[in-house]
């Protein structure tokens, strides 16, 4: 069964840091972008950060310089890593593995994140 496996998501003050990893279990795929989408209250989900099999990475405008995202092929494993956390930061976090093309692809289930003020 192929799936999506999320963790590390908490509370944390702001100006803190937090760590989220995934990791893509069941195959041996490697997907063409692996990343991160969150979803706050009332809120749509949006990107957060994406990563390509090579490495490329784009960000939100909102996260650039305070998160980071590492894609690990060989593992199928894609972690954010979240510095200066800020109450807008507050949202479930969802790991997305997209194939590229006509392909579906893969959620995890989501990991809430809390940044208290």
């Amino acid at each position: 069964q192929v799936q999506l496996v999320e963790s590390g998501g908490g509370l944390v003050q702001a100006g803190g840091s937090l760590r989220l990893s995934c990791a893509l279990i069941g195959t041996t795929f490697r997907a063409n972008v692996m990343g991160w989408y969150r979803q706050a209250p009332g809120k749509q989900r949006e990107l957060v950060a994406t990563s390509t099999r090579v490495g490329i990475t784009n960000y939100v405008n909102s996260v650039k310089g305070r998160f980071t995202i590492s894609r690990d092929n060989a593992k199928n494993t894609v972690d954010l890593q979240m510095n200066s956390l800020k109450p807008e930061d507050t949202a479930v976090y969802y790991c997305n593995a997209d194939p590229g093309g006509y392909a579906k692809a893969y959620w995890g289930k989501g990991t809430l994140v809390t940044v208290s003020s």
